[in-house]
């Protein structure tokens, strides 16, 4: 049986992850280490270190390339190797250790968002079409050649956490249709082209950041690109608020201003009115934007 090293850290990589245990023999899987989150601050596991135990595979969370040769090395060896969203470019030793070496499942149609927020830059950019590609690793930042890729069109609304499950789940099925066909010569990779390269950065404390001065699309694109997780921040009346789900209302407010229209909060965006239906104040529990006006007990205050 083919024997595969997996690689890869949140939600997104699980169905990989487990489509792969059916078919193949995963001889190691290599995610991140534990790290702080939440309000206590403890360590907590990706979620692909708890589908590995739960499947009862073997694990390593290496801290450097050196352990993570290492791992690969005790625990070979491997006729493939599978990354999805890991989290770490790997050198070229570790890519020529797998005998056919490693493929990559990308959400998003390459060359265009290469990196690593491909799915929440093409929502803020608001495109309407992204996909899965299949590609074969090498040292540059999703620059491999591609095996296979499959469309999809982003539906209206769709949020980041939305749509990265669902291309989870594609490349997953891409993933398995492909890796026979590699292995056995029938699929060759081809060279991606250069043309419509563009770059899906990390996203930063400042890209999540919403622009009450900017257009009411764009600030409607950022908060579904980051909802859920890490959502997109509103300043309203001085305190940061993670802005879960907007949309256009068709009343505007005076610049720099949300008031209550009809029951729900709507800001001031660029001189339309957007209609925040889905918001977590500082300290406090999603609640809806109805819910946050009634125990506000005002009709409109500031942003920004």
């Amino acid at each position: 049986m083919t024997r595969v090293a997996f690689l890869g850290t949140p939600h997104e990589a699980v169905p990989t992850l487990e489509a792969l245990a059916e078919s193949y023999e995963v001889g190691l899987v290599v995610t991140r280490a534990d790290r702080p989150r939440g309000r206590s601050g403890r360590p907590q596991p990706p979620p692909v270190k708890d589908t590995t135990v739960a499947l009862g595979l073997p694990i390593a969370q290496p801290e450097s390339g050196a352990e993570l040769m290492a791992s690969l090395r005790a625990h070979g060896p491997f006729d493939l190797g599978v990354v999805v969203a890991y989290g770490r470019i790997l050198s070229s030793e570790v890519l020529e250790m797998p005998a056919a070496g490693v493929l990559n499942v990308h959400f998003s149609l390459l060359p265009r968002w290469r990196g690593a927020a491909p799915v929440e830059r093409a929502i803020m950019e608001g495109d309407t079409m992204t996909g899965v590609t299949i590609i074969r690793l090498d040292e540059g930042l999703d620059t491999g050649p591609v095996l296979t890729a499959q469309a999809v069109d982003i539906r209206p609304g769709e949020t980041g956490g939305e749509l990265k499950l669902r291309l989870a789940r594609l490349g997953a099925t891409l993933l398995l249709d492909t890796i026979p066909r590699y292995l056995s010569g029938e699929l060759t990779p081809v060279a991606q082209v250069e043309e419509g390269v563009t770059y899906a950065h990390k996203i930063s404390g400042e890209d999540r950041r919403l622009d009450a001065e900017g257009s009411a699309i764009d600030f409607v694109n950022r908060v579904r690109a980051l909802a859920p997780s890490p959502g997109a921040i509103l300043e309203i009346d001085g305190s940061p608020h993670k802005i879960l789900e907007a949309r256009s209302h068709p009343v505007a407010p005076d610049p720099g201003t949300w008031r209550s229209v009809d029951g729900v909060p709507v800001v001031a965006v660029g001189g339309e009115g957007v209609e925040i239906v889905r918001l977590q104040p500082p300290g406090k529990r999603v609640q809806a934007g109805a819910d946050w006006l009634r125990g506000r007990r005002v009709e409109g205050g500031v942003v920004g």
